[in-house]
């Protein structure tokens, strides 16, 4: 199956906020803290069999995190899945693929 590149970076929209939003609590839930600020800044896609979403967050005192998002395909009817994330990013951290 061929896989796309993913697009160039661009600033985060209302779909992208929308999206980080609903990882949020599964980000959370694996890092065991709770995050007061969540804002998206900018993000990267990716069509595959569904779209991968890479996603860069403020979460605060000058910390990011890369988000993985997977979206499925609309017919599979499936909730937004992290898939992968990193932490201990900076604002001028390139998001790239991982």
């Amino acid at each position: 199956m061929m896989c796309g590149a993913p697009s160039a970076t661009q600033p985060a929209t209302a779909e992208t906020q929308e999206i980080a939003d609903k990882v949020k609590s599964q980000l959370e839930e694996k890092e065991n803290q709770k995050f007061s600020v969540f804002k998206a800044i900018s993000f990267r896609q990716q069509v595959v069999a569904g779209i991968n979403f890479f996603i860069k967050v403020d979460v605060g005192d000058d910390k990011f995190v890369h988000l993985r998002v997977f979206k499925a395909l609309p017919h599979e009817n499936k909730p937004l899945t992290l898939s992968s994330y990193q932490t201990n990013k900076e604002q001028h951290d390139e998001l790239s693929f991982f």
